[in-house]
């Protein structure tokens, strides 16, 4: 083949670390939207990016010249940049060393994004570590429990 094509949906999800501040309702519009550009600089496409004031969703195309740890990397060391001069109560904040990253198909695409967009609605009922649990079972994630939480 003379060229190289792919097409990878990336559901992704992160954390905070516990000792970090949480991120304010008000400001979660604009870590998201950054969030969201930093994706697309590293040249995936962003689909979404939301979640609540402890964590991140993002769905994103994957580029065929980039990693998902290299993506990861970049966009939790800028944003977490970032967030530090939004409001002087983030200047100890940071995100989790891990993450989870899930492949999805393009028949699920549309019903992940509406997961995604209404995550406030989804931890009025459900807390992040049933979810992230929920999420490791669905995709048969071996993980050890001692770890999947810690800082």
């Amino acid at each position: 083949m003379s060229q190289s094509l792919s097409k990878i949906y990336l559901h992704i999800i992160f954390h905070i670390k516990t000792s970090s501040p949480a991120i304010k309702e008000e400001h979660l519009e604009r870590v998201h939207s950054y969030i969201g550009q930093l994706v697309n600089t590293t040249g995936c496409q962003t689909l979404i990016v939301g979640g609540v004031s402890n964590h991140v969703h993002i769905v994103c195309q994957l580029s065929k010249n980039e990693t998902v740890s290299h993506l990861l990397e970049e966009v939790k060391r800028n944003s977490s940049r970032w967030i530090k001069t939004i409001d002087d109560r983030y200047g100890h904040f940071a995100w989790q060393g891990g993450y989870a990253a899930f492949s999805i198909s393009e028949s699920v695409l549309p019903k992940t994004i509406n997961y995604v967009r209404n995550q406030k609605a989804h931890h009025e009922k459900s807390s992040f570590r049933k979810e992230y649990l929920d999420f490791l079972k669905h995709y048969k994630v071996e993980y050890d429990e001692r770890y999947v939480f810690s800082d």
